[in-house]
């Protein structure tokens, strides 16, 4: 028996809060890989919004012994936002672990994940956790479960994380039905599953061995990216860092380099030796773009150098994280922003708040659009405030999601309303089983962003879940929406909208405008406009002003005088007076009514 027959790589997958990282912990226990006195909850979630919002955005590798077996365990982000880091933590494993709650059921994120492990050719062991709870129904998970994988009801395994009840089964089928790792070639090559910058030691990648060694103080190559570094140290983690002199074939663990930027190592790419580099990488290797964009202001325009230095910082450990230089009439300086999707965005905004102590102002977020012009020539529009002339314009083409939605029967009409109202088109409805049916149907990403999400869990009374990814881009009837204040176009509150909803996303802007902008001694008025043309307004009215207080019942004409003099005077500062937009403004179109 080779030293590969004692190694099993596998992963855990899992819809958010269906207790993986619980599950994990418990792992690590059984092993007895973390000491009880260093044990704490959800051991393998380093950041502390992981833990607050009960999720995993950051995947973890561990190694944990069990028996004469060295098992390496991937504890993988659930949301959809970090799909591809996901994709490329399953492409290196043999086995996957398929946690469902046991009275949750399978969710639209788990089965993107389940596809993706399927893709992979990866033994999947279906583990159904929560079996401790009262609302626990794990043979009508057990059937959903049959009817996805195919399997037998004696291959689901029944456990309850929190309590520990038959988690060592799972250990023993993770030896007994995941295969032990293979190897193709003589050359040297390892799959980056993630990588982060650590600003003492530079960046650090974690990796699985796929073919050949790589020892301590080796000189690397990315065969993508075509960055050269050195493998400072390495080692394996428990999930502490224990270093080791190489990494074998079949092993997973990390390496530190001197590389200075993530950018440099991204995920999925392929590392090799640069004395004897490999001729063909790893498969699946692609650069993550991000299709979310939002303005991020500094809420103190003394901040921005502090803010620009943070993004910076950012970018060293987030690949995905693009940024470009923005200025708004309101808002002043600040940066546009582009994020893998929402979830992301509230990260960045947050870690920029906590660890640089920043306070911003993040306005609504937008996708991006390919616009291309009569003469022919293609631009890429981030912003709408960026948009040419509507007469230079052929056409605008806008991206469209593929998503699943998983809901129970009951709600079916209510989803199918919302997809309708959303722009969506529905391609077909499945069931999972008798209760459960499956929605697949197209949508344009727009409409996703907004407040989609929030309007299912309502309509499903919090038992929908949904799952998109990316389908291209099409030609649609899209305008640009402005905003204008006392007759002034607001550009950074501009937004692009198909025509056939303009009117109604105009109105809705208005009023909220009207009830965040302070009244003036003036009337304002607020307005939303497509070019020239006005589509909805809305009247601040003026202050009033006690002017007569004073005069103790003198004669009338008097009090007239003075009513005149102060009409001429709000009417002068109507046409010089500066309306200035709180920063509420912003924030109010990304409240969700």
């Amino acid at each position: 028996m080779n030293q590969l027959d004692k190694i099993r790589n596998f992963c855990i997958i899992a819809h958010i809060d269906h207790g993986k990282s619980t599950l994990a912990d418990r792992l690590l226990e059984i092993t007895n890989t973390v000491e009880k006195r260093e044990m704490k909850h959800q051991l393998l979630d380093q950041m502390d919004l992981e833990r607050e919002k009960g999720i995993t955005i950051k995947l973890q590798p561990v190694r944990m012994k069990y028996k004469d077996y060295q098992l390496n365990l991937i504890d993988t982000p659930g949301h959809v936002d970090f799909s591809y880091e996901v994709s490329r933590s399953l492409a290196a494993v043999e086995g996957a672990l398929l946690v469902i709650d046991a009275s949750q059921g399978i969710q639209a994120q788990t089965l993107a994940n389940v596809y993706l492990a399927m893709e992979n050719d990866l033994t999947i062991i279906p583990v159904i956790n929560k079996i401790d709870l009262p609302a626990a129904d794990p043979d009508r998970v057990a059937d959903e479960i049959i009817g996805l994988l195919g399997c037998e009801r004696e291959d689901i395994i029944e456990v309850s994380a929190k309590t520990g009840q038959n988690v060592e089964q799972i250990l023993e089928q993770a030896v007994a039905r995941i295969p032990a790792p293979q190897t193709s070639s003589e050359q040297t090559r390892a799959l980056v599953f993630d990588s982060f910058y650590d600003e003492y030691r530079g960046v650090v990648l974690y990796v699985r061995v796929f073919d050949g060694e790589i020892r301590k103080r080796s000189s690397i190559k990315m065969m993508a990216t075509g960055a050269s570094g050195e493998a400072l140290n390495l080692g394996f983690l428990t999930p502490k860092e224990n270093p080791a002199d190489s990494l074998k074939t079949g092993e997973t663990g990390y390496l530190v380099t001197n590389l200075k930027s993530v950018g440099e190592a991204r995920v999925g790419d392929t590392v090799t030796l640069s004395d004897a580099p490999a001729t063909e990488p790893l498969d699946g290797y692609q650069e993550v773009k991000p299709f979310v964009y939002a303005g991020l202001y500094p809420d103190d325009a003394d901040d921005y150098a502090q803010l620009k230095e943070a993004l910076a910082k950012l970018k060293l450990n987030d690949a995905a994280l693009v940024w470009e230089n923005e200025s708004s009439a309101v808002l002043g300086n600040g940066f546009r922003v582009g994020f893998l999707g929402l979830l992301h965005m509230e990260i960045v905004k947050e870690r920029l708040e906590r660890n640089y102590n920043l306070q911003l102002i993040i306005t609504n977020p937008s996708t991006d659009y390919e616009v291309r012009l009569t003469t022919g020539e293609e631009l890429q529009l981030r912003s709408a405030s960026d948009l040419p002339d509507p007469t230079q314009i052929q056409d605008i083409r806008e991206p469209w999601i593929k998503g699943e939605i998983v809901v129970p029967k009951e709600y079916l009409g209510k989803v199918l309303e919302l997809i309708v109202n959303a722009r969506g088109m529905q391609d077909n409805i499945s069931y999972l089983d008798d209760q459960i049916a499956l929605i697949t149907f197209s949508a344009p990403l727009a409409n996703m962003l907004t407040d989609f999400y929030d309007n299912l869990k309502s309509s499903t009374s919090g038992y929908g879940s949904f799952n998109y990814e990316l389908s291209g881009y099409k030609v649609e009837d899209l305008v640009k929406l402005d905003l204008l204040v006392a007759g002034e176009v607001v550009d950074s509150l501009s937004q692009m909208v198909h025509r056939s909803e303009a009117v109604f996303r105009g109105r809705d802007y208005v009023s909220k405008m009207k009830e965040v902008i302070p009244r003036q001694l003036f009337e304002v008025a607020v307005q939303a406009a497509i070019g020239g043309k006005i589509i909805a307004r809305e009247d601040i009215k003026a202050l009033g002003k006690n002017v007569t207080a004073h005069l103790y019942g003198g004669d009338v004409s008097r009090k007239k005088k003075l009513w005149a003099k102060q009409k001429k005077g709000k009417e002068r500062m109507k046409k010089f007076g500066k309306v200035e937009i709180p920063p509420e403004a912003f924030s109010a179109l990304l409240r969700k009514d």
